[in-house]
Parts: C-alpha cells; structure tokens; sequence
C-alpha cells in the first residue's frame, strides 16, 4: 500500500520535481495552469486535490493552482498522474 500525501509526502515529490523535472513543472504550469508565458516553475506543494506552482512570468513570480481530474489516492497515484498529465500535455502543446 501506498503512502497517503501528507506534508511530509509533499515536501518530498516537490524536492524531487524540482530537481529533476524542471521541464515538466513549466509546461503544468503553462498547459494546465494557464500561465502560458511561464519561463520557469517550482512546485511548492501537493495535496490530494491539486498542486501549488510558483512560476516565473516576465520577472516576476505568479502563484499557480493546478486542481487534478480526480482526487488523488496516495503518493503512487500522485506519481502516475503527474506523468499522465506531463505526456498529455506534451502531446497537446506539439504543433
């Protein structure tokens, strides 16, 4: 079984996209955010319904609520999703 998404939990999927994923926090940000001009994006926090961006637009940081298509179960729901959502949005935003 996997872990429920506490703050704990939380701090730990930010600290890994945020080091690791920095593409695939710009384009939540910009595809499903709505912060198209987003240059840059960290994750500042998960919870079972969405997640808090912070995303860097013409020089200045703009808070951005992604709310997820279904109420998130746990940590390994959370991994899927956000790599769902991540090839959804690639697909979507290729000319």
């Amino acid at each position: 079984m996997s872990e429920p998404i506490t703050a704990k939990i939380s701090d730990r999927i930010c600290q890994h996209m945020n080091a690791d994923h920095a593409d695939a926090l710009v384009l939540y940000a910009q595809f499903f955010g709505g912060c198209v001009d987003a240059a840059s994006a960290t994750l500042e926090s998960i919870d079972p319904q969405g997640m808090n961006l912070k995303a860097q637009v013409n020089g200045s940081s703009v808070p951005v609520r992604v709310e997820f298509d279904h109420t998130l179960k746990d940590a390994e729901d959370a991994h899927h999703t956000l790599i769902d959502m991540l090839k959804h949005a690639r697909v979507k935003s290729q000319p």
